[in-house]
């Protein structure tokens, strides 16, 4: 089976989000698609399913093995969900129903069965064993780590049988491991003649799989070919810059090789611990931050790094052991950036309006605003807008302002850069280091990625 898409164009009114000559996948070939936020990459890959929401139009051609399909007529591919194509979404976590076992969510994907039926939950059973959840099945969603998730829908999207998947961002949120658990999955897939189209900002998940790369930037293809080719040896300046945003490749003034001289302690947690329900978080954990310093908190997922975190600045209270405070940690003086921007910000009014309560709070005024937002490459007018019409990472470098402006002695970021495209990403860590190397703040970050919490921290904490 083949999947071949001529002149696919996607717009909304008269503008262009997607226009792709040529899409061509073979079976056990996978094609990876990365790029820029916005350069239309996951809108392509619903064209193709047919879940375009409905202020989209598309047109083109696709067809899978010998049926043909008009892009224009959306419901058209409805028949070969879960039979022939599956889609797995951003967020897994959040696509799960958290309401139903696992087991009965992976029974719902086997195609032609009702899902209770004991023909049904068996082969749901079968398939949790062998994406290696035997274990979970009568587990909530809301229980699983972010791999388990990730697996759990892989499962339920194969278990009907479909050999094109399709997969948006599959290792956003996911430690080293857990992508390296969802490659074998999907390395697997191929093997037993399965076509694959991974949307990804992940070079190294995509240099794993292998295959050919398409590189999207601004709704257009600037390059594509074999990935050993165009991931290691671009012919575009645009992939060459891509490449070279990835962490391990920084060189930047406030990169530093060694921690600085013992600082005051601005927080110290001694003996800390903390559960959900029946379920220990972490135990025991002893930890300090002085100023100045940088420091990385890592680990799988689920393994309470954000909560540590929180712990630490006061947001979550712990069930036993102490944290104590320095004078330099004081009311306001501790300041967080979280994984989505989007939701730090109240969604009805103008950024401007948020930031005039943290300007009245801190009596910072206009100009104070005006120079940092020239200093990260944003216009003040900027601010005129709401969330919701500026881009992920416009409003991530707004939020680092936002957590500067009332100078705080220690900066906790929460993945903060996990939702952006490595262009987008160095361009706000550089904005935040440059800040926080200034100012003198020292950092608490929380990530996933090993290579950036080398190029951030003096030192990590593994959870």
């Amino acid at each position: 089976m083949n999947l071949k898409a001529t002149g696919v164009v996607v717009r909304t009114g008269s503008l262009v989000l997607a226009d792709v000559p040529d899409v061509h996948i073979e079976a056990g070939k996978p094609l990876s698609i990365v790029g820029e936020s916005g350069s239309g990459k996951s809108i392509l890959a619903h064209a193709l399913m047919g879940t375009l929401p409905p202020e989209l139009s598309a047109v083109g051609s696709l067809a899978v093995g010998d049926a043909a399909f008009d892009l224009a007529e959306r419901d058209s591919r409805r028949r070969l969900w879960g039979r022939e194509v599956a889609l797995l979404p951003q967020e897994p976590a959040l696509a799960l129903d958290p309401t139903m076992r696992v087991r009965a969510q992976v029974a719902e994907g086997v195609a032609g069965w009702t899902p209770r039926s004991r023909a049904a939950l068996e082969a749901a059973d079968t398939r949790l064993g062998q994406v290696g959840l035997a274990g979970a099945s009568s587990s909530y969603p809301h229980t699983l780590s972010g791999g388990m998730a990730q697996r759990v829908a892989y499962a339920a999207a194969t278990v009907g049988g479909a050999k094109v998947l399709i997969l948006d961002e599959p290792s956003k949120g996911l430690d080293r491991a857990s992508v390296d658990q969802l490659a074998d999955l999907l390395l697997g897939h191929l093997d037993e003649g399965g076509l694959l189209l991974t949307i990804t900002h992940d070079l190294r998940l995509a240099r794993r799989l292998g295959g050919e790369v398409m590189v999207m930037r601004e709704a257009a293809v600037v390059e594509s070919g074999p990935a050993e080719v165009v991931l290691t040896s671009p012919a575009e300046d645009y992939t060459k810059r891509l490449l070279a945003a990835e962490p391990v490749h920084w060189r930047h003034p406030w990169m530093r090789t060694g921690a600085p001289d013992d600082g005051d302690v601005l927080v110290r947690a001694e003996a800390i611990t903390k559960s959900y329900a029946h379920k220990v978080v972490f135990d025991g954990v002893d930890i300090e931050i002085r100023a100045g310093e940088r420091v990385a908190i890592t680990g799988p997922s689920g393994a309470g790094k954000t909560t540590l975190g929180n712990a630490l600045l006061g947001l979550t209270e712990v069930d036993s052991g102490s944290v104590t405070y320095g004078r330099g940690a004081g009311k306001g003086r501790m300041q967080k950036l979280y994984q989505d921007p989007a939701l730090s910000f109240p969604q009805r009014v103008s950024l401007e309006k948020a930031m005039g309560d943290v300007m009245r709070r801190h009596g910072i005024d206009a100009s104070q605003v005006e120079a940092m937002l020239e200093r990260l490459g944003l216009p003040y007018e900027i601010l005129r807008r709401r969330p919701g019409q500026v881009s992920g990472g416009e409003l991530q470098r707004i939020a680092v302002v936002r957590a500067m402006l009332p100078k705080p002695s220690l900066v906790f970021a929460d993945e903060a850069t996990s939702r952006l495209d490595l262009v987008t990403q160095e361009q706000t860590v550089d904005a935040l280091m440059s800040e926080v190397s200034e100012s003198g703040a020292a950092l608490l970050v929380v990530t996933h990625d090993v290579d950036l919490s080398a190029a951030l921290a003096d030192r990590e904490v593994a959870l």
